[in-house]
């Protein structure tokens, strides 16, 4: 079959055969495995950092939820969102009954969570990025349900869920 190629370069369209194709998609790998042999120590750190990334990412504590995700697993299992931000975050919004512990002291206040042992606790962080290592801390000291909240508060925020503040 014949179809019409757009060149990036060129604004004409011209016929393109199937061949003309493959010879093009040759070319391109072609020219691929010639950049990875001439540059196989980039390429090499390359694949490294993507490896570590994957690594780190997997290694990072709880599956994440959504906020709508959240909601249901706290309404339905009687679970709880334990929000990690700084004092100042937490008093200018906040999830109504929230529980509030800065990540700083979670170490030293996990107790206040004992009755939340073998239910559903959701970490709160502001964008979803440091709430991973908090919910690694309570994975490591035997909660069985923690979960991260994908987003943190700048996705509640942006799904203009309900917050409550302290004046």
């Amino acid at each position: 079959g014949t179809r019409l190629y757009t060149s990036p370069l060129d604004t004409n369209t011209r016929p393109c055969s199937d061949a003309q194709e493959r010879a093009t998609a040759l070319m391109n790998l072609n020219l691929l495995l010639q950049f990875v042999s001439e540059q196989w120590i980039l390429f090499a750190a390359l694949s490294v950092v993507i490896a570590m990334f994957i690594r780190h990412e997997l290694s990072r504590g709880a599956p994440g939820l959504t906020p709508q995700q959240s909601i249901r697993r706290v309404n339905s299992d009687g679970g709880i969102f334990l929000d990690i931000r700084e004092v100042g975050d937490f008093k200018q919004g906040h999830i109504a009954d929230a529980l509030h512990i800065p990540s700083a002291k979670l170490a030293t206040r996990m107790g206040e969570l004992e009755s939340y042992k073998e239910k559903p606790i959701i970490v709160v962080c502001r964008m979803g990025q440091t709430a991973g290592g908090a919910s690694k801390q309570l994975l490591d000291a035997g909660f069985s349900e923690v979960f991260k909240m994908k987003g943190g508060m700048m996705e509640w925020d942006a799904l203009q869920l309900p917050v409550v503040s302290v004046k």
